[in-house]
């Protein structure tokens, strides 16, 4: 089953997500929205709709700013609330499970904290409570460069890996689908302590940590469960793009989860 490209406006913006669509077996099911992190895009979960299909409908939306979705001139908690929201009501999904990684984490769970009866289940993927990264760090990534291996020697072999979906090729040159300074801003955003939202919802949830993070602590991550009703944490061996890092347990977790809900 392939991930299909759709558009849709919402708030000035072509918003673009991927979707499988609906299968005899997965109808009956609630969907899997897949939420990615910052400098990400839809097309990362692709490995996992796959693994889940015909099973599963699986919706991944390039948020603002990322993938192939337009960037923005805002990128607010509710900026980016809002546009899962529009995105919910334009598909008729009255529920569905949410699958976040980092910025697509806290997506998650505030959208539930705010729509508790549209959130059947949340898998809240290497992301904590409170947030205090700064990723400025990335702005010299701005701009076109001669050449792919131009690109990357600027970005660095610890992230390769994980952007090149992001990579765009014009007649200048390449660079990234994203703006590293509209990336900055959303990251200020998102910084706080959100533990107020976190505890908001009570649906069903796991959270998944990577062994090696270095966004998160198991400790917190175990208050976090811990707090929390219906909630579970598993840990495995890999960053904190587990996806990526550890596709083969990743997608078997995540496919547990659903299988039991």
């Amino acid at each position: 089953m392939n991930l299909r490209p759709h558009t849709f406006n919402h708030d000035g913006l072509t918003l673009r997500y991927l979707d499988t669509g609906y299968s005899d077996a997965s109808i009956a099911r609630p969907p899997l929205l897949c939420l990615h992190a910052h400098l990400m895009q839809a097309a990362t979960y692709a490995a996992l709709a796959g693994f889940l299909a015909p099973d599963y409908r699986v919706i991944a939306l390039d948020q603002r700013g990322h993938g192939d979705s337009s960037h923005a001139t805002t990128y607010t908690r509710e900026d980016y609330l809002g546009d899962i929201e529009a995105m919910l009501t334009l598909l008729d999904m009255p529920q569905v499970v949410i699958l976040g990684n980092s910025l697509g984490g806290v997506n998650a769970y505030q959208f539930a904290a705010r729509h508790p009866e549209r959130v059947r289940a949340l898998i809240i993927e290497d992301i904590g409570a409170v947030v205090t990264d700064d990723i400025s760090d990335i702005l010299p990534w701005q701009g076109v460069f001669r050449t792919r291996e131009e690109l990357e020697a600027k970005i660095g072999s610890r992230f390769v890996p994980y952007l090149r979906e992001s990579f765009r090729q014009s007649g200048a040159g390449w660079r990234l689908a994203f703006d590293p300074s509209d990336m900055v801003r959303s990251q200020q955003c998102m910084i706080g302590d959100h533990w107020e939202d976190w505890l908001a919802s009570g649906c069903p949830a796991i959270i998944i940590r990577g062994r090696e993070s270095r966004v998160t602590s198991q400790e917190h991550m175990e208050e976090m469960a811990s707090l929390r009703p219906h909630t579970h944490l598993l840990i495995l061996d890999g960053g904190h793009a587990l996806h990526v890092d550890n596709p083969g347990a990743f997608n078997s977790v995540v496919r547990g989860f659903l299988d039991n809900l």
